[in-house]
């Protein structure tokens, strides 16, 4: 059609592949059930497609099953990680390392932070869009209790170094929360590898 509008933002979502709708599609129509009622087996059927579906996504990124949270999207993910650590470390310290650069999600779950007390570094990049190892290791004190660094940047694409960055959070005692949601499924990913604590990321 002419004139019509053409879709650039697939970094924010993509329509469903048609495999994967063909797999969900028996699960909205006749294999329905609440994966949490295992009284019956409908709830036990669909607690099974869950936990296979765990299992696989764990795989993926080099994670346990059990380490897996399923979420609304990687905006609630970043909440999530962020604030959770705020909330469960904050007699450790009030202070969040971060990059100018991140996603507004992680952005704005530190700014909210901050409006309650905290202490936000927020990182510079230099002109190729990464944090410098050395800036990340200088702004790190011992009231640090959570840095946060992307794997892929959502707006330009630039890779961070991240197997030196999550080792000098692992020297300093500090949590280390990715958003991966732009590299995962494109990029080699492994929680475990990068001794990453936290990392969110999403389907599309």
């Amino acid at each position: 059609m002419e004139n019509a509008p053409i879709y650039m933002d697939h970094h924010a979502t993509t329509p469903v592949d048609e495999r994967v709708l063909a797999r969900m599609i028996p699960y909205f129509v006749d294999r329905f059930g609440n994966a949490a009622s295992r009284a019956h087996s409908h709830g036990l059927a669909a607690r099974n497609a869950v936990e296979a579906a765990r299992a696989e996504v764990a795989g993926l990124v080099g994670a346990k099953p059990d380490e897996l949270i399923f979420t609304s999207g990687a905006t609630e993910s970043d909440n999530l990680a962020i604030r959770g650590v705020a909330e469960g470390r904050e007699a450790e310290g009030k202070h969040i390392v971060t990059v100018r650069t991140e996603h507004k999600a992680v952005l704005d779950s530190c700014a909210a932070l901050e409006r309650k007390g905290w202490q936000v570094t927020r990182l510079d990049v230099d002109h190729e869009g990464l944090v410098s190892p050395d800036a990340v290791a200088d702004a790190l004190t011992d009231q640090t209790v959570l840095l946060s660094v992307m794997l892929a940047n959502n707006e330009v694409g630039v890779v961070q170094r991240l197997s030196e960055i999550s080792a000098l959070a692992r020297e300093r005692g500090v949590l280390f929360h990715c958003d991966a949601a732009q590299g995962v499924g494109y990029l080699p990913f492994s929680v475990e590898d990068l001794q990453i604590d936290l990392a969110s990321f999403s389907a599309h």
